[in-house]
């Protein structure tokens, strides 16, 4: 059996977040995505050109088992592997915790790991495959 047509990628991701505010002040001021849609205080919706990111916000009451998250992280891409370190820089130096320092990996990535201000893990990578359909796409 064949999909009726590609898909476009995975460009959205839905997260439940304690802290609204310092997260869409991370997402937005320090990665770049601008809001797309505020339907309510309890929701926001971001994007950066192709990627929708929603923001949701976590009820305070209901106790999170953070050894039951699925989720293990997101990743931005980046245009060269030029680029990863001084997005570690930067972030570093607006105070974002890091989980670890760049690196290349065997096949030809870039990257790091560091935690938004509700502690979900996003890396900042330089993928050789995805640089290479965003240049072949223009």
């Amino acid at each position: 059996m064949k999909p009726p047509s590609r898909t476009l990628g995975m460009r959205h991701v839905a997260l439940y977040v304690r802290d609204m505010a310092a997260c869409e002040r991370f997402y937005c001021d320090l990665l770049g995505m601008a809001v797309e849609w505020r339907p309510d205080a309890a929701n926001v919706y971001l994007s950066g050109g192709g990627d929708n990111l929603a923001l949701h916000q976590a009820d305070p009451d209901v106790h999170r088992d953070e050894a039951c998250q699925r989720l293990d992280h997101i990743g931005f891409f980046l245009a060269t592997p030029a680029e990863v370190d001084p997005w570690f820089d930067w972030l570093r130096e607006n105070g974002v915790r890091m989980r670890t320092e760049p690196r290349t990996h065997r096949d030809g990535a870039r990257s790091f790991y560091c935690f938004d201000p509700d502690g979900t893990v996003v890396q900042i990578i330089y993928h050789p495959p995805v640089a290479a359909f965003e240049v072949k796409r223009g």
